[in-house]
């Protein structure tokens, strides 16, 4: 007689589903606690109550302190999460728009990102050493971004003057600060990077 293989599922696979869905849960809840983080913080600034944050994100303080045991913690996250959308945007833009069109939007879309950003200078200049290491995050993800789009505006034509990249987001950091997350604030800070802009298409 042939035996007949006995089918049986496997613990592997009985638990794996459980442990995904679980992954992707708390995946979820992180994703929506750095978007609440960042709401609130252009809101209110870096010093806002962790309930607020976490009443946004519809999750318990002891998650946020689950995820982010200090405050410095939250606000890296934040940072980072923001300074890596920036750099993402710049492939769409490249993809969308002439060299030139493209770099001016994206410095637009940089400004955006600096003046909403409420108190969060401020903090990554405390000198506390807990945000030493996004001064590199910083040099080696926007930077060179700028970089690129820079040196593909100046072969199309659409730039004049050379300019260092860091020297650069300093400067439209700097015509950003004190303007606040308010509509007005944010229309200034654009008029003077605009200005910028004009700069370097100047021979």
């Amino acid at each position: 007689m042939q035996a007949r293989t006995r089918m049986s599922s496997s613990p592997t696979t009985e638990t794996a589903a459980p442990a995904r869905r679980k992954r992707a849960d708390a995946l979820q809840n992180l994703d929506a606690l750095l978007e609440a983080a960042k709401a609130v913080f252009a809101e209110a600034g870096v010093d806002a109550p962790v309930r607020t944050i976490a009443e946004r994100a519809g999750v318990g303080v002891g998650t946020v302190y689950r995820h982010f045991p200090l405050r410095s913690d939250l606000i890296s996250a934040v940072f980072r999460r923001e300074m890596d959308a920036c750099v993402d945007a710049a492939d769409e833009l490249e993809a969308a728009y002439p060299p030139g069109e493209a770099l001016d939007r994206w410095v637009l879309r940089y400004t955006e990102f600096v003046a909403a950003k409420q108190g969060l200078a401020a903090a990554l200049h405390s000198g506390d050493a807990a945000y030493e290491p996004l001064a590199e995050y910083f040099s080696t993800r926007l930077a060179p971004t700028l970089a690129r789009l820079l040196a593909a505006a100046r072969a199309a034509g659409a730039v004049e003057q050379e300019v260092d990249p860091t020297e650069f987001l300093g400067a439209v950091a700097n015509l950003c600060h004190g303007t606040g997350p308010s509509t007005r604030g944010r229309e200034h800070a654009e008029r003077m990077v605009r200005l910028l802009l004009a700069g370097l298409r100047a021979s």
